[in-house]
């Protein structure tokens, strides 16, 4: 690789950092306005124009604040577990295209390279925990444990499911196969898999349950603070931002949209903003709806519906390739599972 393409390379991952960072700070207002809305009140309205400024005047106050450290704790490790949280979930931004030719490196392999980094984040959850001398903070790095590698089995199972019907694990040719129907209409189940699946990995509402207040006080960040309980909350929102361009760029077209030139790279990175967004209002609005699950109800969640629903989803994805059924048979198969699956809770519930 020349000097030239290393700069290029270099200054797109700044330019990425930057963008991720003004992507978090509106994504916390946005979240606070919406939550504020569900709640009937008004939510930031102080600092700056309708709040605008609260989440700047937030950052500002954690960079600033003492970074109080346990005597009992393993500094190296309760240094290193905020990285090891944060720089997975920013280096899969390297391959996530926003337009048809506005990322860091497409590559062939960009789905597997996604779900590779993406767990990463377990092994700072638990390092967190495990480091800070805290019982609650080691209860809640090993929920995260349990919880990340239960769910990451159906989300992987989703995103097969759609390399499998695109025939391709390049995000680009992922949307491009999407150019006349996107994959939400003949692939609901796995939208679905996918949502719930993602949200968990998230660790949002209602799947929240390693950092549960009520139960382990914060979980396996209760000793952080400052900037370094920045850094997890950084990853976080930039985790959220990760689910939702991911269901954007598999199930809903990413940057493509009936009437809209699809090659025009600002046209392009507008509707992938807008799909974007709109997916995390979803996300928001779901965590101001739904309580908090269990344990319990979690792994059961996981393990006895998710798990089983995304091996069926590929066993139904390859017998529709194999006898080359068309598109709205698969349709119908997943909408009927879809059907099945909310008939049996309603029976046992």
């Amino acid at each position: 690789m020349s000097g030239v393409e290393l700069l290029k390379m270099a200054l797109g991952i700044l330019a990425l950092f930057l963008s991720l960072t003004i992507v978090v700070l509106s994504l916390t207002w946005l979240e606070r306005k919406s939550l504020g809305r569900i709640q009937m009140r008004m939510g930031p309205m102080r600092v700056g124009p309708y709040g605008l400024l609260q989440a700047v005047a937030d950052a500002v106050k954690l960079v600033a604040k003492e970074d109080i450290m346990p005597g009992l704790v393993n500094r190296p490790l309760y240094w290193f577990a905020p990285l090891a949280v944060f720089i997975p979930s920013f280096l899969v931004w390297v391959t996530i295209p926003v337009a048809r030719d506005v990322v860091v490196r497409n590559m062939d392999m960009g789905l597997f390279y996604i779900i590779a980094f993406s767990v990463l984040s377990i092994v700072g959850l638990v390092t967190a925990g495990w480091s800070s001398a805290n019982k609650y903070a080691i209860m809640g790095g090993f929920r995260a444990a349990g919880q990340l590698v239960s769910y990451e089995i159906p989300i992987i199972m989703a995103v097969l499911g759609v390399a499998i019907l695109a025939q391709s694990m390049n995000l680009v040719a992922v949307v491009e196969k999407q150019a006349t129907v996107p994959y939400i209409f003949i692939q609901p189940l796995g939208m679905l898999l996918f949502l719930l699946a993602g949200l968990a990995e998230v660790g949002r509402t209602p799947f929240d349950i390693h950092p549960a207040e009520s139960e382990v006080v914060g979980g396996p960040f209760i000793e952080y603070s400052g900037a370094h309980w920045a850094v997890f909350f950084l990853a976080e929102y930039i985790n959220t931002f990760v689910i939702a361009a991911l269901m954007v760029l598999l199930f809903l077209g990413g940057w493509l949209f009936p009437g809209l030139p699809g090659d025009v790279a600002a046209v392009g990175v507008v509707v992938f903003g807008v799909k974007t967004y709109l997916m995390v209002m979803v996300i928001f609005w779901l965590r101001g709806t739904f309580p908090r699950l269990r344990i319990d109800q979690l792994m059961s969640l996981g393990w006895k519906l998710l798990v089983p629903l995304s091996f069926i989803n590929v066993v139904v994805m390859a017998v529709y390739l194999f006898y080359g059924w068309p598109s709205w048979s698969l349709t119908l198969m997943s909408v009927a599972l879809i059907a099945v699956t909310f008939w049996g809770i309603g029976v046992r519930m």
